[in-house]
């Protein structure tokens, strides 16, 4: 077993429609890699193509933090727009194995 040291922020919320959603996730009004993001994964319910979760990825818990905040502000401008209600949490990762 490995043990790492990663820091996720989590964030799910539902959408209006996945293009138009996706369409401003790739425009990165944030600057992802700017602000520290190593990769992401985007994961959607099968049950509910109306809903995404999104994992991103940092090196420090720093990074993660003003990632949200800058998300929250971002958010202001296309909540009910594009999407709604956020839920967003941080996350380290305590072990990883191959099985």
């Amino acid at each position: 077993m490995e043990k790492e040291n990663e820091i996720h922020l989590q964030i799910e919320h539902k959408i209006l429609g996945f293009d138009q959603w996706k369409k401003a996730f790739e425009a990165d009004p944030i600057n992802r890699k700017k602000a520290g993001v190593l990769r992401y994964k985007i994961f959607r319910p099968l049950n509910d193509p109306n809903y995404v979760i999104i994992d991103l990825e940092f090196r420090n818990l720093k990074e993660a933090e003003d990632t949200l905040a800058s998300l929250r502000e971002l958010w202001k401008d296309v909540e009910g727009k594009i999407m709604m209600n956020p839920d967003t949490r941080i996350i380290g990762l305590v072990e990883k194995a191959e099985v």
